[in-house]
């Protein structure tokens, strides 16, 4: 049986996201907590809140041991794009694309 969290709208990049989120893909929950702990990104501070929620989620379910759990799946998704204006010499304006991620993890019993 299988628990799933979501975060959507996180103002990270997808890209920034993926690069820690393979890093825990098929661990167990209690080495992926880890990981993300001493892991110096803005992105491993929001998966571990995601994989926290989906730990939750998961305990609310009666048939599932929480300890045998592991991350079964994660997925970032790019979410909408915030247009931003970045005033430049002369007059002209560049365009600044501020990014957002939907985050969704998977856990499930080994």
């Amino acid at each position: 049986m299988e628990a799933r969290a979501t975060a959507k709208f996180m103002r990270i990049g997808p890209r920034k996201v993926r690069l820690v989120a393979d890093n825990i893909k098929g661990k167990p929950v209690e080495e992926a907590l880890n990981i993300l702990r001493f892991t110096p990104k803005k992105a491993a501070k929001m998966l571990r809140k995601v994989l926290f929620s989906a730990v939750s989620n998961a305990e609310q379910l009666p048939s599932i041991d929480v300890d045998t759990l592991y991350v079964r799946e994660i997925q970032v998704n790019e979410g909408p794009t915030w247009k931003r204006i970045m005033p430049r010499a002369m007059g002209r304006a560049y365009r600044i694309r501020k990014r957002t991620s939907h985050i969704t993890v998977v856990v499930d019993e080994m």
